[in-house]
């Protein structure tokens, strides 16, 4: 059985924003890793199509952005949306019941399945299918933006943490 991670980005104060910071060369690489390991990733509308800029090649990218890319590439994608009609490559629709596809999903796969926006997020934890939640808390304040919790804090318990690079922690939590 697939386990469901939500992971991203936060900044001090509870906050995602892939404009405002992002990663350091250290993180970059520990999330090709974390890409090449995944069974898959389920997205939401938003962060889908920030995502598929991993589609296409650019001329400016070096060889980390090369290796995620393959990477993120390989990798089934399943796109929760009702206003999209087609996904990109290696991508599918997840449409109509939200929890019987992904108890389905899950039950058909095995490893870990990548969750990736918050307000997919919120919707899978009211349905209690994320297994796990990983924050990678950087050393910066926001003030404002979009929430890593688009919802109330489910309860939470720390499992484990690990520093990445020099300023970057991950902590790892799982429902109480």
């Amino acid at each position: 059985m697939a386990k469901l991670v939500f992971g991203m980005n936060q900044s001090l104060d509870g906050y995602v924003d892939h404009m405002a910071f992002g990663p350091s060369p250290t993180l970059f690489r520990h999330f090709i890793e974390e890409a090449e390991g995944q069974a898959g990733s389920l997205y939401g509308r938003r962060i889908y199509e920030i995502m598929s800029y991993w589609d296409e090649d650019h001329p400016e990218w070096g060889a980390e952005e090369h290796a995620f890319a393959a990477a993120w590439r390989k990798q089934p994608k399943w796109v929760v949306s009702r206003s999209l009609k087609s996904v990109g490559p290696n991508a599918r629709l997840v449409e109509g019941d939200l929890e019987g596809a992904i108890r389905k999903l899950k039950a058909e796969r095995d490893g870990e399945i990548e969750v990736a926006g918050p307000g997919l997020a919120q919707s899978l934890t009211e349905l209690g299918l994320i297994d796990e939640y990983r924050i990678y808390l950087h050393p910066v304040v926001l003030g404002h933006g979009k929430p890593y919790f688009a919802g109330p804090r489910p309860p939470l318990r720390l499992v484990t943490h690990d520093r990445i690079g020099e300023d970057v922690i991950r902590l790892t939590y799982v429902p109480a």
